[in-house]
Protein backbone atom coordinates (compact mmCIF):
# COMPACT_ATOMS: atom_id res chain seq x y z
CA UNK A 1 0.00 0.00 0.00
CA UNK A 2 1.52 3.59 -1.13
CA UNK A 3 0.83 4.70 2.88
CA UNK A 4 3.17 2.36 4.21
CA UNK A 5 6.65 4.77 3.11
CA UNK A 6 4.26 7.68 5.26
CA UNK A 7 4.21 5.36 8.18
CA UNK A 8 7.65 5.09 7.97
CA UNK A 9 9.03 8.09 10.16
CA UNK A 10 6.57 7.30 12.58
CA UNK A 11 7.38 3.57 13.56
CA UNK A 12 9.41 4.66 16.90
CA UNK A 13 6.82 6.91 17.88
CA UNK A 14 3.77 4.32 17.06
CA UNK A 15 6.09 1.77 19.51
CA UNK A 16 6.61 4.17 22.07
CA UNK A 17 3.18 5.32 21.78
CA UNK A 18 1.72 2.01 22.38
CA UNK A 19 3.64 1.02 25.49
CA UNK A 20 2.80 4.16 26.93
CA UNK A 21 -0.47 3.02 26.74
CA UNK A 22 -0.76 -0.77 27.73
CA UNK A 23 3.03 -0.69 29.74
CA UNK A 24 4.05 -3.78 28.64
CA UNK A 25 4.18 -5.69 25.82
CA UNK A 26 6.08 -8.06 23.36
CA UNK A 27 6.90 -7.66 19.58
CA UNK A 28 3.87 -9.55 17.95
CA UNK A 29 1.30 -8.07 20.34
CA UNK A 30 2.55 -4.98 18.69
CA UNK A 31 2.11 -6.30 15.56
CA UNK A 32 -1.44 -7.17 15.60
CA UNK A 33 -2.06 -3.88 17.66
CA UNK A 34 -1.12 -1.57 14.62
CA UNK A 35 -2.56 -3.83 12.30
CA UNK A 36 -5.89 -3.83 14.51
CA UNK A 37 -6.09 -0.10 15.13
CA UNK A 38 -5.41 0.84 11.47
CA UNK A 39 -7.99 -2.24 10.42
CA UNK A 40 -5.38 -3.61 8.17
CA UNK A 41 -4.12 -0.21 6.53
CA UNK A 42 -0.76 -0.50 8.37
CA UNK A 43 1.20 -4.06 8.97
CA UNK A 44 4.59 -3.53 10.83
CA UNK A 45 6.71 -6.34 9.36
CA UNK A 46 9.36 -8.13 12.19
CA UNK A 47 11.96 -7.12 9.72
CA UNK A 48 11.44 -3.24 10.84
CA UNK A 49 9.69 -3.88 14.28
CA UNK A 50 12.88 -5.88 15.97
CA UNK A 51 15.56 -3.11 14.34
CA UNK A 52 13.10 -0.21 15.79
CA UNK A 53 12.75 -1.86 19.83
CA UNK A 54 16.54 -2.86 19.97
CA UNK A 55 17.81 0.94 19.28
CA UNK A 56 14.67 2.39 21.44
CA UNK A 57 16.48 -0.36 23.97
CA UNK A 58 19.87 0.75 22.59
CA UNK A 59 18.46 4.14 23.28
CA UNK A 60 17.61 3.47 27.19
CA UNK A 61 14.27 4.61 26.02
CA UNK A 62 13.16 0.62 27.01
CA UNK A 63 13.39 -2.48 29.05
CA UNK A 64 13.10 -5.70 28.52
CA UNK A 65 12.27 -8.55 30.72
CA UNK A 66 12.29 -12.25 29.35
CA UNK A 67 9.22 -14.51 30.56
CA UNK A 68 8.80 -18.06 29.79
CA UNK A 69 5.63 -18.57 27.94
CA UNK A 70 4.59 -22.15 26.78
CA UNK A 71 7.93 -23.39 27.22
CA UNK A 72 8.76 -20.41 24.94
CA UNK A 73 10.99 -17.73 26.02
CA UNK A 74 8.79 -14.27 24.93
CA UNK A 75 10.51 -10.17 25.55
CA UNK A 76 8.46 -7.95 27.02
CA UNK A 77 9.21 -4.31 26.72
CA UNK A 78 8.13 -1.37 28.94
CA UNK A 79 8.88 1.98 28.75
CA UNK A 80 11.51 3.56 30.98
CA UNK A 81 11.09 7.20 32.96
CA UNK A 82 13.45 8.71 30.15
CA UNK A 83 10.74 6.74 27.26
CA UNK A 84 8.05 8.20 28.64
CA UNK A 85 9.55 11.44 28.52
CA UNK A 86 10.71 10.82 25.08
CA UNK A 87 7.01 9.73 24.00
CA UNK A 88 5.79 12.72 25.05
CA UNK A 89 8.10 14.74 22.82
CA UNK A 90 7.90 12.53 19.82
CA UNK A 91 3.45 12.67 20.62
CA UNK A 92 4.12 16.63 20.76
CA UNK A 93 6.72 16.68 17.75
CA UNK A 94 4.21 14.90 15.46
CA UNK A 95 1.24 16.53 16.49
CA UNK A 96 2.73 19.90 15.40
CA UNK A 97 4.02 18.22 11.94
CA UNK A 98 0.38 17.30 11.55
CA UNK A 99 -0.69 20.92 11.98
CA UNK A 100 1.74 21.94 9.65
CA UNK A 101 0.58 19.50 6.76
CA UNK A 102 -2.97 20.21 7.12
CA UNK A 103 -2.08 24.48 6.59
CA UNK A 104 -0.09 23.20 3.83
CA UNK A 105 -2.53 21.29 1.92
CA UNK A 106 -5.41 23.54 3.71
CA UNK A 107 -7.11 20.62 5.09
CA UNK A 108 -9.40 21.24 8.38
CA UNK A 109 -8.98 18.89 11.25
CA UNK A 110 -11.11 15.88 11.67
Amino acid sequence: MGNQRLYKGTLQTIVLTLLEEKGKMYGYEITQKVKALTKGSLTITEGALYPTLHKLEAEGLLEVEVVRVDNRLRKYYTLTDQGSRETAHKLSEMEAFIETLQRIVNLKPA
